[in-house]
């Protein structure tokens, strides 16, 4: 099967992530018999520098031409005047919003040998498996009106939460639709007893889940949930949330997994709402974490969350199961054997760099 991918490596560390997830990629194409076509594109700080423009036509005409997009991360010191007229993350904004990749999944991972690397206690930890559903075209990020300002006496900004009734219905179905595929248990986050968004959430909410009796709905206030994901964990199977909270608690809970670094991403646009078809347009994958200026450039940065963002692109956007798997399972294998970046590494032990983690799973999947 011949597929045609973006890649958009960014800055910071972006660029050393993605060239070992590249590296996996190509592997996976030659012990399957697949072709995948790779074409770079410029996208952030670095786009800024070279074009004067986060996300130039060149890239949106590469984008315009693939099946699927992997990212690595934009943003750092160089670019982080606050008066400047366009930032390095208006780039991925711009891609959210006009691929109208609304739905962000976030799997939230434990993986058993890296138990004793969090500094969560390990019996909290065992059996750990969440999916966080994130809407991500909406909310804060996007409100308008959203301006700084200047008055006689002091400055003043503003940033507007707003949602529709139909931007919280489609990914609260799509949190249903996962939950009916797993433990059937879905989380709802909201903050009902201060935000009118939060209200208006949590009563759809209450709503969608009369059309799936078969999952057992809890709705539970931001606050409350980031206690709980840290004091009880395993309590949660799939959680749904609006943009900004999501952003903040995928964060938080990749404590649970060691690491930002071992966490990857999908941001997904399904063709129909309720997400029966499973068909989706050009959608993007990418880790969690940011650009990390203070490691970039030192061959040290965790490059298994780019590497399990493929493994998402290949399930999700090319319906490879079996291949995602196989990702899953090798890295799974090199951190039994203790193999460990700086991010995860015990102490006393030593790190392996960046390269040679993505030769490692490499030259495994190989096998």
């Amino acid at each position: 099967m011949d597929f045609k991918i973006a890649i958009l490596p960014g800055d910071g560390i972006g660029p050393e992530v993605i060239s070992e997830a590249v590296k996996v990629l190509k592997v996976i194409g030659k012990k399957f018999g697949h072709s995948f076509h790779l074409i770079y594109g410029d996208i952030g700080g670095g786009a800024i520098d070279k074009y004067s423009n986060p996300i130039p036509e060149e890239t949106l005409t590469t984008i315009d031409n693939s099946d699927a997009i992997l990212f690595g991360a934009v943003g750092g010191p160089k670019w982080d005047d606050p008066e400047a007229k366009s930032r390095p993350e208006d780039g991925i904004l711009f891609l959210r919003k006009s691929l109208d990749l609304f739905a962000n999944l976030r799997p939230i991972k434990v993986f058993k040998s890296l138990i004793d690397t969090s500094p969560i206690k390990s019996e909290l930890l065992n059996g750990v498996d969440i999916i966080v559903v994130r809407e991500l075209t909406g909310g804060l990020y996007f409100g308008s009106p959203k301006k700084r300002w200047i008055t006689s006496e002091e400055r003043n900004a503003v940033d507007t939460l707003i949602y529709s009734e139909y931007e919280i219905k489609r990914i609260l179905k799509i949190g249903f639709e996962l939950a009916l595929t797993r433990d059937k248990k879905l989380a709802s986050i909201d903050k009902a007893n201060v935000l009118e968004t939060g209200r208006l959430w949590r009563q759809i909410a209450s709503e969608i889940s009369k059309d799936y009796p078969g999952v057992e709905l809890e709705h539970i206030l931001v606050d409350n949930a980031s206690m709980q994901l840290i004091q009880n964990p395993s309590k949660f199977d799939v959680i749904v949330s609006e943009n900004t909270f999501g952003d903040i608690l995928t964060d938080e809970a990749s404590v649970l997994s060691g690491s930002m670094g071992m966490i990857p991403s999908a941001s997904l646009s399904f063709l129909n709402t309720d997400n029966k078809s499973k068909k989706i347009k050009t959608s993007l994958y990418e880790p969690i974490h940011g650009t990390a200026p203070d490691i970039a450039g030192k061959g040290i940065a965790n490059p298994i969350g780019m590497i399990l963002s493929v493994a998402l692109m290949l399930n999700y956007s090319f319906g490879l199961q079996k291949e995602s798997q196989e990702i899953y399972k090798t890295i799974e294998t090199i951190l039994s054997l203790g193999y460990r970046t700086k991010d995860i590494v015990l102490k006393g032990e030593k790190p392996i760099s960046t390269t040679k983690m993505g030769d490692l799973i490499s030259d495994f999947l190989i096998q």
